[in-house]
C-alpha cells in the first residue's frame, strides 16, 4: 500500500514512527534530511508516536499529508548515517525539537533523546551561535536548561517540571537508596536527598498485581529508612501532587 507518493510498505505491515521517518527520507529521493523527532526515533528515542507525520529537511515545502517538511539550513558535520538514511545528529535533533515545540513537550522529547543517546545539553549549546538569527533560539536555551535524561517516560518529566514551575529546587532524577547493609532497595524517579522526601509517578505497569506487591514492599524499606515517598498517578490533579508536596517539604524543613 502507499505511505507516500511512490514510496510502499506491505499490506500487512505495521507503520512505526521509524518507517515512516525512512519513508520520509525515500519520498526526498534520498536527497532530504530526516529531521525533528523522525530523526529523534531513527536515533532509538522512546516515545515517538508512530501515527505523528514525518518530519524532513528538503527544499520542497509542497509535501504530501503525512510529511512535514521544513527548509532550515543543516551543516555537513550536523547530518548523520543511520542504516543509509541522512539523519540530523542527537545534537541538531534536539536543537530543532527545542526551537520548535512548546516547552513541555520539547523537554520530554529531549529527555528520551539525551537518555537513548547520551547527549549533552553543551554539544547543542554550540549550535545556537551558528544560527544567531534563527526563531526560537531563546526558546531553545530555555528548553535545554531543563532537559534531564534520567526521566523515563513523558510523564515523569511532566511531573518534574511542575514542581520546579512551582518554585521547588530542581530534583534529582533516580535517585538510588541503599540500606545498612549497602544494597540498593529503591531508586525513585525523583527527589530531594538531604530531605528524603521522594516523587514517583506511577503508570498503568504498576497496576499489574507483582508489580504493586513489590511498590508495596519498597515503600515499607523506604519508610523504615526515613523516607517519604509521594505516589502520583493519572487521577491526581496538578493542585493535589503540590498540596502533598507542600505538606511534606514544610514538615521536613
Amino acid at each position: 500500500m502507499p505511505l507516500y507518493p511512490d514510496v510502499y510498505v506491505a499490506n500487512d505491515a505495521e507503520v512505526s514512527a521509524i518507517a515512516r521517518a525512512k519513508a520520509g527520507f525515500l519520498w526526498t529521493r534520498r536527497r532530504g534530511v530526516v529531521a525533528g523527532r523522525s530523526a529523534a526515533a531513527l536515533h532509538r528515542a522512546k516515545y515517538v508516536g508512530a501515527r505523528q507525520p514525518a518530519q524532513v529537511l528538503w527544499g520542497n515545502r509542497r509535501a504530501p499529508d503525512g510529511i512535514e517538511v521544513w527548509s532550515d539550513q543543516v551543516a555537513d558535520d550536523e547530518i548523520a548515517l543511520i542504516d543509509g538514511i541522512r539523519a540530523t545528529t542527537p545534537a541538531r535533533t534536539a536543537f530543532d525539537i527545542a526551537c520548535r515545540y512548546p516547552i513541555g513537550k520539547a523537554v520530554a522529547a529531549i529527555d528520551a533523546l539525551a537518555r537513548a543517546t547520551h547527549l549533552k545539553m553543551a554539544d547543542v549549546e554550540l549550535l545556537a551561535p551558528r544560527y544567531k538569527g534563527r526563531r526560537g533560539i531563546r526558546h531553545a536555551l530555555e528548553v535545554l536548561d531543563l532537559v534531564d535524561a534520567g526521566a523515563e517516560s513523558p510523564k515523569e518529566t511532566w511531573l518534574r517540571l511542575l514542581v520546579i514551575r512551582h518554585g521547588f529546587p530542581r530534583p534529582q532524577t533516580q535517585i538510588q537508596i541503599y540500606n545498612e547493609y549497602g544494597e540498593r532497595v529503591a531508586r525513585p524517579d525523583m527527589g530531594w536527598e538531604s530531605l528524603k522526601l521522594a516523587l514517583d509517578y506511577d503508570g498503568e505497569h504498576h497496576r499489574d498485581a507483582v508489580q504493586f506487591n513489590k511498590d508495596i514492599r519498597r515503600h515499607d524499606t523506604l519508610t523504615e529508612l526515613g523516607w517519604t515517598d509521594i505516589r502520583v498517578t493519572s487521577l491526581d490533579t496538578e493542585a493535589v501532587i503540590i498540596a502533598r508536596l507542600t505538606r511534606e517539604w514544610t514538615r521536613r524543613t
